[in-house]
């Protein structure tokens, strides 16, 4: 009934012109909305590096004090966190027990295009110069003297140099993801 009604001429629908200035309305918008993306998806990337870097702490401070022994979590390689980590239990200290045994859990491999940015201490032991946290029988962050690690790793993206994270361990053992655009208080 109402089909028959209906009257098809050429003032209905759009012109070609029309259709092509609405597309190239849509393609400026998502031009000018994609540097702004690019920055969120590299946010979550860092974030969540950082989530599984204090993951694997937590797990490596659980271990020391289910086992009553040292676990370390270091660099893989060459003192450069950006080449991933270790998580190990380890005869580290001097001397070693006798029955200690070295083993390592899990690893993280390269983090790339997340990095670590200089800045902080990098959880650098004072007096050998390595870096790696060293969680004792405990569950307390230390050095390989004794002494307690209070310390920051600093987080930065490849595609965003100007975006970063602060991953800090405070004197209670806890740790928090810090961003100093944002919050510039609490990250220092």
């Amino acid at each position: 009934m109402y089909l028959n009604n209906f009257k098809l001429d050429s003032k209905s629908g759009f012109s070609l012109l029309e259709l092509m200035a609405v597309v190239l309305l849509i393609a400026i918008v998502a031009m000018m909305t994609m540097p702004l993306l690019q920055e969120q998806i590299a946010a979550r990337e860092i974030e969540a590096i950082a989530r599984r870097f204090i993951a694997h702490a937590h797990f490596a401070r659980q271990q020391a004090l289910h086992l009553g022994q040292p676990v370390y979590l270091a660099p893989i390689s060459s003192d450069q966190w950006e080449a991933g980590w270790i998580v190990k239990s380890g005869c580290i200290g001097k001397p070693a027990k006798p029955d200690c045994i070295e083993k390592p859990w899990f690893s993280q491999g390269s983090i790339d295009p997340v990095y670590f940015k200089g800045g902080g201490k990098q959880f650098i032991d004072p007096n050998s110069g390595k870096k790696g946290i060293l969680f004792n029988a405990a569950g307390a962050a230390k050095t390989a003297q004794g002494g307690f690690v209070a310390n920051r790793l600093i987080l930065g993206h490849s595609r965003a140099p100007d975006l970063e994270r602060q991953m800090i361990l405070g004197s209670g053992g806890r740790w928090r993801i810090c961003d100093p655009a944002r919050d510039a208080k609490r990250c220092h």
